[in-house]
């Protein structure tokens, strides 16, 4: 075992954790700005009309850039995860 595999296994948990702590925030908000944009969805089904125009609702704005945070925030724990395999892989 050398020092590249102790450095490559500490910066790889280093970004699991940092892009898990980043990812669960937003994905969390994101999901609920779902149950709501599903909801509204239901009510207008329900009551038969539209409650709102065309076009995307600040909500839909928002849950776009949340998904795009947490995916942003996977990356860097999937980043984590190669380099956790490549501490195991490096000789």
């Amino acid at each position: 075992m050398g020092a590249i595999n102790l450095v490559c296994w500490f910066l790889g948990i280093v970004l699991i954790v940092v892009g898990y702590t980043r990812a669960r925030r937003p994905w969390a908000r994101y999901q609920e700005l779902k149950a709501q944009e599903a909801n509204l969805a239901r009510y207008e089904g329900w009551r038969g009309t539209r409650l709102r125009d065309d076009g995307p609702s600040a909500a839909t704005i928002m849950a776009q850039e949340l998904r795009r945070k947490a995916q942003v925030a996977g990356l860097v724990a999937i980043a984590g995860f190669v380099l956790v395999f490549v501490g195991f892989a490096v000789h």
